[in-house]
């Protein structure tokens, strides 16, 4: 059995790809500064699959405190997802983003070298691509990012892959994902922002238990079927299993290899809406209102990569992402009268 790191394995993305990595025979190790997450997601860890995952409490930019987790465990390979993750935060703060997520990658790295570990699963965006020029982004299409969010996985690939093409045992897979939605199917674990969410679906879910009034919708002019921007969303469980995949690959490919992971298909904010209203049963007022600056009109991902060397593709619907995640919202605050109620 593999034991596998874990960093920011108690955020949203991290710890449904615990859940699969313990599914499919893995032995998870987290580390997490809870910086943007709580405790509780260990215990719905544990919920679902009936064990304990070892957890550090640690910022993996501090190497001296990460440096002691790897001599404690015979470590196997390592999936990196700590670090920021806010887009209107990093043009807020762009230092806090640079100095947090290039500094965490550099610590990370050191501490494999240092331990003899040479496989790496690096959590990318798509927001590394040119997306104002291009719809249909493929791991070709030109990278161009317009915000620090941005650039710091931009880096972050480009520091991999200097760092991996220097080793010839060591391998990356840079996973370039769209956007991430719904949750564990048990509802155990979701997604859980600190404040206000800066991401749709949880927005929408917050509305649809009265947290919030209404949703705003960024522009309703862009040249798309409805106004509306459209991005690629993928079920966060179809994700987890994605990085799966990709450690499977890693193990038997030397080298660094960036992989797209979405469903291939633009999905607009209306028909998300639309879409989650008729599932659930819920209204979502919203209102339309000024485009952000920076936000593309459409774009969605090319799937074929994934495809063709991770044998993984997206299964998930769109209405399977706008159930779970109602239900993530609701059971996490209580809201069921019948413990065994589930959204239609």
């Amino acid at each position: 059995m593999e034991t596998i790191l874990i960093t920011g394995g108690m955020g949203f993305i991290g710890s449904h790809t615990c859940v699969e990595l313990m599914e499919a025979g893995y032995s998870p190790i987290i580390v997490d500064d809870l910086s943007n997450s709580s405790i509780k997601v260990l215990d719905g860890i544990e919920a679902i699959t009936k064990k304990r995952v070892p957890f550090y409490q640690l910022d993996v930019a501090d190497f001296e405190a990460l440096a002691q987790v790897f001599a404690q465990h015979t470590i196997d390979a390592v999936i990196h997802f700590a670090g920021f993750k806010a887009v209107g935060e990093s043009k807020e703060k762009p230092l806090h983003y640079y100095c947090n997520n290039l500094n965490s990658t550099m610590s990370l790295l050191k501490c494999m070298d240092r331990f003899g570990v040479g496989r790496l699963v690096f959590s990318s965006s798509a927001t590394v691509y040119d997306s104002m020029h291009h719809v249909l982004l493929t791991e070709e299409t030109e990278r161009w990012c317009t915000n620090p969010y941005g650039w710091t996985k931009f880096m972050s690939e480009q520091i991999i892959s200097d760092h991996v093409a220097t080793r010839p045992d060591a391998s990356a897979v840079l996973l370039r994902y769209f956007n991430p939605v719904g949750a564990h199917e048990s509802g155990l674990i979701g997604e859980a922002p600190n404040g206000v969410p800066q991401n749709l679906m949880p927005f929408v879910t917050q509305v649809a238990v009265g947290m919030r009034d209404k949703l705003s919708v960024f522009g309703g002019d862009y040249d798309t079927p409805d106004g509306s921007g459209v991005r690629d969303y993928i079920h966060v469980t179809d994700l987890a299993r994605g990085h799966v995949a990709a450690l499977a690959y890693a193990k038997e490919h030397p080298g660094c290899q960036a992989v797209n992971l979405g469903t291939g298909r633009g999905v607009s904010v209306l028909e998300l809406v639309t879409t989650f209203e008729r599932v659930n049963g819920v209204a979502i007022p919203y209102e339309i209102t000024a485009r952000r600056p920076g936000d593309a009109p459409m774009y969605y991902a090319e799937t074929r990569r994934a495809e063709e060397l991770l044998h993984w593709r997206a299964e998930r619907s769109l209405e399977d992402m706008c159930r779970s995640a109602y239900h993530w919202q609701r059971k996490s605050m209580g809201l069921w009268e019948d413990p065994n109620e589930r959204t239609r």
